[in-house]
């Protein structure tokens, strides 16, 4: 993976999350094997509005199931992922272990 298609592979892999499931930063970066760096994940998420096709950036969470990034996006996020079946509660998504959706376990990805 070349640095500077970084956000790309990120994006690639969030358009890959199914509908109504959840994953993390950190398991993004795990599934792209640079583990140590999930807030440059955060940073691609936070620039995936120029992205083409769109990527559903608000499927992304930290690992403790906790909607973050930018403040003034938090209740589109919500909503949006509510729209899809994922409940969420003070800005957590409930049942977080249920709908998360492992990248390592799903994606063969290089």
């Amino acid at each position: 993976m070349k640095d500077e298609n970084f956000f790309e592979h990120v994006w690639e892999v969030t358009r890959q999350i199914p509908k109504g499931r959840v994953t993390s930063y950190g398991a993004i970066a795990k599934v792209l094997g640079v583990g140590n760096l999930s807030r440059m994940v955060g940073h691609a998420m936070g620039e995936c509005g120029k992205a083409n096709p769109p990527v559903p950036y608000y499927r992304v969470v930290n690992s403790s199931g906790h909607l973050t990034g930018d403040p003034s996006s938090a209740d589109k996020r919500q909503q949006l992922l509510e729209e899809e079946g994922i409940e969420v509660k003070n800005l957590k998504v409930q049942n977080f272990k249920k709908v998360f959706w492992d990248p390592v376990k799903e994606l063969n990805y290089e």
